[in-house]
């Protein structure tokens, strides 16, 4: 294919379209020319479309010769781009335009001269040279650091002593389980030591340090422990006793055991966990900073522990029996339960004062039979029984939704914060007047130290108030699940809302509805209105 009065001509990879005048030149275009350049092999060069419309209209006009530089060869641009941290390296291929396209020892060379020589990907490159791309061709390795000290506890321990509550406000009773106890020489604790690290290396050979794991000792505090002999990652018992958890070890509390207590022990004041074989006598006193299990029957007397208290059988005699974890006993008679947690009396409760932080739970072991007779039962989110009250008992008094003690704690968490914000803003305003007007006593660092421990302080109290503010809004769904029904005279306070009882009602359900309206709720799920 010919143009008549056009010629291709190239030197050094530049193409020149020379024009000569003809007697009767052709009707030629620019989609003609390009088609012509196709054919003669430069369909793949870097064309200027404005030369060669000039050339086209000077070919139409023209009377002497004239020469148009209308495009040229490129060859395939490379370049290598490394990452500022040095951890990767980016391959930029130009496709060729008619020149030489991008061959791997090009690449190889970019990347000798970017100092690119570890991390490198073949096959990356392969690709980006068979499809001109954009691709990261070399990857550093990033260091693995290393893991700090770790603690594997070596024995089972006793459930926690602050008592977990599920979203329903609830405790799972399947979880609950008797203390542990460990002899002396038992292995409690295995402390695995801390582990170096793996250097990693970036794409130009550079080695990036690992951060070897903090080490970790054992804790100075632990009490009634020793470092094994043998291995001093172990921590072993010292003394017979039960092991509870702390930070970074263990402590072993001792467990004072006795057949029972009476005139001829004496009251018992002890550090740690107490179990009693037999019963507890007639005013008598018990204290306990750990459990108390109690394998007979408190019959009267004081009986007090800072975790929980497990009575395997009765509480009566006027008993007081006080715990900051849960309290479980198979019944009690005219006696005063107070649980920091759950209660949980197993049959039946007649003419007691009870009282619990989170739930009190009667009658799972006798589901038809077990009952709530007369007295008063306080519980901040859930109470269930299958018989409360009777006809022939005194007027039995509810109080579910609230409870003194935790109403107690929340004002006086609340007038603790406030003082702790005044004490804030105190130091601030000192620190702002000593930064601005200069510190000639030295007494910054001092007030610095002083702001720094009173807003720790104040983090803690707004976590404990957040904390509070949870078990709160599940209090107002607090409820009494009857599961045989209602006899008798019942005085009812639901959620600060009170409710006198004077009919018998069937199993059901207690509660206060989404508009703040005291329902009993039937087993088939009916609601009434109560007055």
């Amino acid at each position: 294919m010919t143009i008549p009065g056009m010629e291709l001509s190239e030197t050094d990879g530049h193409i020149f379209l020379t024009i000569a005048p003809t007697a009767a030149p052709s009707p030629t275009d620019e989609a003609s020319v390009i088609q012509w350049l196709q054919a003669q092999g430069y369909g793949t060069c870097q064309l200027d479309q404005d030369a060669i419309a000039q050339a086209v209209q000077s070919h139409r006009t023209a009377d002497a010769q004239m020469v148009f530089e209308i495009g040229q060869r490129l060859d395939a641009l490379i370049s290598v781009e490394v990452a500022s941290d040095a951890m990767s390296a980016t391959l930029h291929i130009t496709p060729a335009q008619g020149g030489t396209a991008a061959r791997p020892e090009q690449v190889l060379q970019a990347l000798a001269q970017a100092r690119v020589r570890k991390g490198i990907d073949l096959s990356a490159i392969a690709l980006a040279l068979a499809q001109p791309h954009t691709v990261v061709i070399a990857r550093g390795q990033p260091p693995e650091h290393g893991q700090d000290a770790q603690f594997e506890a070596l024995v089972t321990l006793t459930a926690q002593r602050t008592p977990q509550v599920n979203e329903e406000g609830r405790i799972d009773y399947r979880e609950v389980d008797n203390i542990t106890m460990v002899s002396a020489g038992a292995p409690l604790l295995r402390r695995i030591p801390p582990t170096p690290g793996i250097p990693g290396y970036t794409v130009r050979g550079d080695q990036v340090p690992a951060q070897p794991g903090s080490d970790i000792p054992f804790a100075s505090e632990c009490e009634g422990v020793q470092i094994s002999a043998a291995d001093p990652n172990f921590l072993e018992s010292a003394i017979a006793g039960q092991p509870v958890a702390i930070p970074y070890g263990m402590q072993v509390d001792p467990v004072l055991v006795l057949p029972g207590v009476d005139i001829s022990t004496g009251n018992i004041r002890f550090t740690g966990s107490v179990r009693i074989d037999g019963d507890i006598g007639q005013q008598m006193t018990v204290q306990a900073d750990g459990d108390i299990i109690v394998r007979g029957t408190i019959d009267g007397g004081l009986v007090q522990a800072g975790g929980q208290i497990q009575v395997t059988g009765g509480v009566i005699g006027h008993a007081q029996v006080q715990a900051q974890g849960d309290i479980q006993a198979k019944f009690a008679e005219a006696s005063v339960l107070k649980s920091g947690a759950a209660l949980d009396i197993r049959t039946y409760a007649m003419d007691c004062t009870l009282q619990a932080l989170q739930t009190i739970t009667i009658g799972q072991a006798a589901p038809r039979n077990g009952r709530l007779i007369g007295g008063s039962a306080t519980a901040l989110l859930m109470l269930t029984t299958p018989i409360l009250g009777s006809d022939a008992a005194s007027l039995t008094h509810l109080c579910v939704g609230t409870h003194p003690e935790f109403e107690e704690r929340c004002s006086a968490l609340q007038q603790t914060l406030q003082k702790h914000e005044t004490t804030l803003s105190s130091l601030r305003k000192i620190l702002a007047n000593l930064t601005e007007e200069g510190d000639p006593k030295g007494l910054l660092p001092k007030v610095q130290t002083s702001l720094a421990q009173a807003q720790e302080a104040h983090a803690s109290l707004v976590a404990q108030r957040e904390a509070l503010q949870a078990q709160r809004a599940l209090a107002r769904q607090a409820y009494v699940q009857v599961g045989v029904g209602v006899h008798g005279a019942v005085d009812l306070w639901l959620c600060r809302r009170r409710l006198s009882l004077h009919q018998d009602f069937a199993n059901g359900r207690f509660e206060i509805n989404s508009e703040g309206i005291p329902v009993f709720i039937d087993r088939r799920g009916y609601a009434d209105v109560l007055a």
